[in-house]
């Protein structure tokens, strides 16, 4: 396994993370296609045994559930500094008033309870799932402040928002001397590639750590045309992100992984990492198999000439997955 500062931080983490959306129990809001506890555990011990020490996972993945079985697993495989835990702050955790969003209320109250769920001192990154279109990010960026100051928090991210926020987002955490973001969580794959335009090269400019959500573009990239999972039967997310187009370049990333003997997912993922912009992408496993294809993808080098035959065919998407309407905060685990 490598190791990569997490953009201009001392932070070092595994160039793969393991994301732990499809942890959780049955029962506890999780998606058809969510692990029971068993065997999250048995991926979690695997990707630490694999020198994986970078785990992500978010207050609302089966309404706090993930977040329990990842902290259990932290205590009983590993010592707790050797990991990095990340988790997310924002969608709806109980109803009424407060129970979502970023105000200041609704920061501290999730933080406490991310950290009960997690059984630890202190969360290493802290991000915010979305942006809050009901709350001021003035308030927003001091309380996540006044989060780090208190030692509850080691270090903030952000993920999916448009540019001129995030670059906002930047600035007034500059001129008020609060704690700055040092990662972009955001969504990029070889069929969904929209970052290039602004984010990612802010990013670079910044000195921003990106850790890519669903690289192999929710399993798609991965599967042939006809092939059907529990989670493409069940997930409206995934057409929303994904078109019939796409299947073009699903195609040229089977190809290339043909000619190289590698499987589609370690293509799609060296693709991913070759992006000098990316620390980390984000891998969401549910079967050994797939976690030990993408640790062995991070030996997996790319040449000028497979990037532009996997790159060729891609059409333009919208920005559809970062308007609320797309993912409203609501008490489920699964949509992105």
């Amino acid at each position: 396994m490598r190791y990569i500062k997490l953009g201009t931080t001392g932070l070092e983490v595994s160039a793969i993370a393991l994301g732990c959306m499809s942890f959780g129990e049955p029962g506890r809001g999780g998606e058809p296609w969510s692990l029971g506890a068993d065997a999250s555990r048995d991926i979690i011990k695997q990707a630490l045994e694999s020198g994986v020490n970078f785990l992500d996972t978010a207050n609302g993945y089966s309404a706090g559930s993930s977040e329990e079985i990842v902290g259990r697993a932290v205590r009983d495989f590993t010592r707790r500094e050797e990991v990095v835990l990340s988790t997310k702050v924002w969608m709806r955790m109980r109803p009424g008033p407060n129970g979502a969003g970023l105000s200041r209320k609704a920061i501290f109250a999730e933080l406490d309870a991310s950290l009960k769920r997690l059984g630890t001192d202190y969360i290493d990154l802290y991000q915010i799932h979305r942006w809050d279109y009901d709350t001021p990010i003035e308030e927003t960026l001091e309380a996540l402040h006044d989060a780090v100051r208190s030692g509850k928090v080691r270090y903030l991210g952000a993920s999916s928002m448009h540019a001129w926020q995030f670059t906002k987002a930047l600035y007034l955490a500059d001129l008020n001397g609060w704690t700055r973001f040092v990662s972009m969580q955001d969504h990029y794959n070889l069929i969904h590639r929209e970052a290039e335009r602004e984010m990612l090269p802010l990013c670079a400019d910044q000195g921003i750590g990106v850790i890519p959500w669903s690289p192999l573009a929710r399993g798609r990239l991965t599967r042939t045309g006809d092939a059907v999972t529990a989670r493409a039967g069940t997930d409206p997310g995934g057409g929303i992100l994904y078109r019939d187009e796409d299947q073009a370049v699903v195609e040229r990333v089977h190809e290339v992984a043909g000619r190289r003997g590698l499987s589609p997912a370690q293509v799609a993922l060296a693709w991913v990492m070759r992006n000098p912009v990316v620390t980390a992408p984000i891998v969401g496993v549910t079967k050994p198999g797939q976690l030990a294809e993408a640790v062995a993808a991070v030996d997996v080098r790319l040449d000028e000439d497979e990037a532009a035959c996997l790159e060729e065919p891609y059409r333009p998407h919208g920005t559809a997955y970062l308007e609320e309407s797309f993912y409203q905060r609501q008490p489920v685990s699964g949509s992105r």
